[in-house]
């Protein structure tokens, strides 16, 4: 059995509105599902990706209102990296960035910066064979447009903790001193420490936990690799769009195991994808409930017939 590469990355906002506005505006990511956390059902969950909102492509979002500034630490991640096809790709959003008040650090074909509430990203170029997931925006050319994730970067105190459990149980491949290469028949991205000393706390603008991409006929026989690598994983647990289970690695980082399908178009045909609340089946008789609690959102592709 085979990871392919990541599934998506959850993170942590305090303003939806402003969250919308920067992935789907500034980063030209489409919103796919604008749903709720199914964990606690007055909480929006936020999905961005490609097109057709492909596992490999999307960062997600809890919102919790007005929520403090949180700090990656130990056992959390720091940035999330994204893939470009070209040189002329990293000068495009290196321009689009700095327009848009971002302080955009390059280094060859490299750009870190951060989003609105200090979440760490990074574009960077990469030559892969693995499919560009992209999506459409009126502004962002497809050639140079942001193709799906490359990996992400976590802290540590001691990545030897990991080592064995990433490697033998999950079957991450060893890419470097302190990085891993987690690929399968389809896809892959990369998974790497930076050593560091201090603790962080959650809160806006940091990531909940990472998930890894299975093939849905090898979902439970990787949740009893996980429990025989002592990684305590929890039961399988439906969330409609996938199935899931979560655990967390020796260095502290909360990892989930996500099916690739049944997918987002479950309930939204592709063309209206996150053009309204959406919620799974066991929690639609909260709909009155939770439209009263969640902040307002625009649909993003509202006025792009006029433009």
């Amino acid at each position: 059995m085979k990871l392919e590469g990541i599934h998506h990355v959850t993170a942590i906002t305090g303003d939806a509105p402003g969250n919308v506005d920067f992935y789907t505006r500034v980063l030209g990511l489409r919103l796919v599902k604008k749903s709720v956390n199914q964990d606690d059902p007055t909480v929006y969950h936020l999905f961005y990706a490609d097109e057709t909102g492909s596992a490999g492509s999307d960062i997600t979002f809890f919102e919790y209102p007005g929520a403090r500034r949180g700090r990656a630490g130990r056992g959390m991640v720091h940035t999330v990296v994204w893939r470009v096809g070209s040189a002329d790709a990293v000068d495009f959003w290196q321009e689009r960035l700095t327009r848009e008040g971002l302080e955009a650090a390059r280094d060859g074909d490299r750009l870190t910066f951060a989003d609105p509430e200090g979440l760490g990203l990074e574009i960077r170029l990469v030559e892969t064979g693995d499919e560009p997931l992209v999506a459409v925006h009126p502004d962002i050319p497809a050639a140079v447009a942001i193709q799906g994730f490359d990996g992400v970067r976590a802290y540590t105190g001691d990545a030897e903790t990991s080592r064995a459990f990433l490697t033998d149980t999950l079957g991450f491949a060893p890419g470097g001193e302190s990085g891993f290469e987690v690929r399968g028949d389809r896809r892959g991205s990369f998974y790497a420490y930076d050593e560091v000393a201090g603790t962080g706390w959650p809160g806006a603008g940091t990531v909940h936990h990472v998930a890894w991409s299975s093939l849905p006929e090898e979902h439970q026989a990787w949740r009893d690799r996980v429990a025989d690598g002592g990684g305590r994983p929890t039961d399988i647990i439906d969330r409609y769009y996938f199935k899931s289970i979560y655990f967390r690695e020796p260095s502290g980082v909360l990892f989930e195991i996500a099916t690739i399908g049944p997918g987002f178009t479950t309930d939204e045909d592709v063309e209206h994808l996150g053009e309204r609340l959406a919620l799974p089946p066991n929690y639609e008789h909260l709909r009155e409930q939770v439209e009263k609690v969640v902040t307002p959102l625009p649909d993003p592709r509202a006025d792009w017939a006029v433009r």
